[in-house]
């Protein structure tokens, strides 16, 4: 009997995923834990493995497809002794034959293409005035929704007659469908901006070229509209002097025992200015346990631990990975674990446990010159760390003036989570860390 291969969940969240890569072809052979394909998700590619083992009898699903929905059928397998031919006819009637032909947005509308060897996709049908479903794809249910047209009004082209984008662009291009009740009701509330088409006509044609929102930069923006939306958020800043910190980072990476590479010998780490960032910012939460806390409609939730996210910028994107525990760890295996994650991060090599979570973040801009800024709380956190650049100041201290390396960091805080006497209880925590570095080692 065929065996279906379904586009897996690769994290609690994810809905669909792009299939970027088949590292087996048909008729190649199988066996549980093999890798055979390479699974793009919103901020990492995945490896996915066989569970069973077989012959590779139809990738149902090209190389390259993006937005494959969850549990979309993408491979079919024949069994050890079952004919490879008929178990890819019988695509079509196995129970759970889906195949996932997915509906990207470019500069120039694509035709879509029928389904004439696997079953289609299934949709989540949208309710028809008679009582009746209609069946229609995501695209163009989210074109629908955004254009205001009822899809009982539109005929589908698609297979069974499903609606597709084209069905409703010709809709929206004609005016034959009417809105529905409940889009003419929510259009003031969606009308957050002028259209794409609005946007356009303000710029000559030919001046611009446009560069399609890819799954990451979509994420990023649905989340922090999210968080603005949602967070009532305020922030409160500290200048934190760096001197006895620098200081003490050159005589520890001074002192760094070496080891032996390919490349000869190297330090066995060197300490950054953010790996005591990042350690102080575990220690600090860990002293006012309180902060750290994450709000849910029932309850505040309280860490046992503080995992700092590390924003770091990949090609036009951000990603956050996480150090677990970081309170627990010296500055040496955090210095490694965050230029380990940072490399895979640039390489979308992440695992989502290894980016998804989190009690609190640090964004860094000290490196660019920026003297200070602040950032977007990222949900479920309710805290996160925005640190500047160390300048040269005058520094008053028992009367005499003189001059000292300042850093400014600017907390945002989660006003549900954490109030303000408990954020600023935080931001003098970190600044004392900061200040009297010899307390992270101990």
């Amino acid at each position: 009997m065929p065996i279906n291969i379904t586009m897996p969940a690769l994290s609690p969240t994810m809905e669909e995923g792009n299939l970027s890569k088949w590292l087996v072809k048909e008729g190649d052979k199988v066996k549980s834990g093999d890798v055979i394909a390479e699974i793009e998700t919103d901020k990492a590619t995945m490896e996915v493995e066989a569970v069973d083992e077989g012959t590779v009898a139809k990738l149902v699903v090209p190389a390259g497809t993006e937005a494959v929905k969850v549990n979309a059928l993408i491979a079919i397998l024949a069994e050890e002794g079952e004919d490879v031919s008929a178990a890819a006819a019988g695509a079509g009637s196995a129970p759970k034959a889906e195949a996932a032909k997915a509906e990207t947005t470019s500069e120039a509308p694509k035709a879509e293409k029928p389904v004439t060897d696997a079953a289609p996709a299934p949709s989540t049908p949208a309710p028809k005035a008679d009582g009746k479903r209609v069946f229609s794809s995501p695209l163009a249910r989210r074109l629908a929704k955004e254009a205001g047209i009822d899809l009982s009004a539109v005929s589908g082209s698609g297979p069974h007659g499903r609606v597709v984008k084209a069905d409703v662009e010709k809709a929206a291009a004609s005016g034959g469908a009417k809105p529905t009740a409940a889009a003419a009701s929510a259009a003031p509330a969606m009308a957050k901006g002028p259209s794409d088409d609005n946007v356009l006509k303000l710029f000559a044609e030919g001046s611009y070229e446009l560069l399609p929102h890819d799954g990451m930069r979509k994420t990023i923006a649905s989340r922090l509209t999210e968080s603005t939306q949602t967070v009532p958020s305020y922030t409160v800043s500290m200048d934190c002097e760096l001197d006895a910190m620098l200081k003490l980072r050159a005589e520890i990476n001074a002192s760094a025992p070496v080891k032996k590479t390919e490349k000869g010998e190297v330090p066995a780490f060197k300490l950054s200015v953010n790996d005591f960032i990042i350690k102080a910012m575990a220690l600090a939460l860990r002293d006012v346990p309180m902060a750290n806390a994450s709000w849910t409609s029932t309850a505040r939730v309280l860490h046992k631990h503080a995992d700092v996210g590390v924003a770091v910028s990949i090609p036009d994107g951000l990603i956050t990975p996480i150090v677990r525990k970081a309170e627990e760890k010296s500055l040496s295996v955090i210095s490694n674990e965050v230029k380990d994650l940072a490399k895979r991060a640039r390489d979308k090599k992440l695992k989502p446990e290894e980016y998804q979570g989190g009690t609190t973040s640090v964004s860094n801009l000290g490196m660019f010159g920026v003297s200070s800024f602040t950032s977007i709380v990222n949900l479920p956190q309710a805290s996160i760390v925005s640190i500047g650049a160390g300048v040269e100041k005058p520094i008053v201290k028992n009367g005499e003036i003189k001059v000292g390396t300042v850093m400014t960091a600017t907390f945002a805080f989660d006003h549900r989570v954490i109030d303000g006497a408990l954020g600023a209880e935080l931001a003098s925590a970190f600044k004392r860390y900061i200040e009297n570095p010899m307390g992270m080692l101990v």
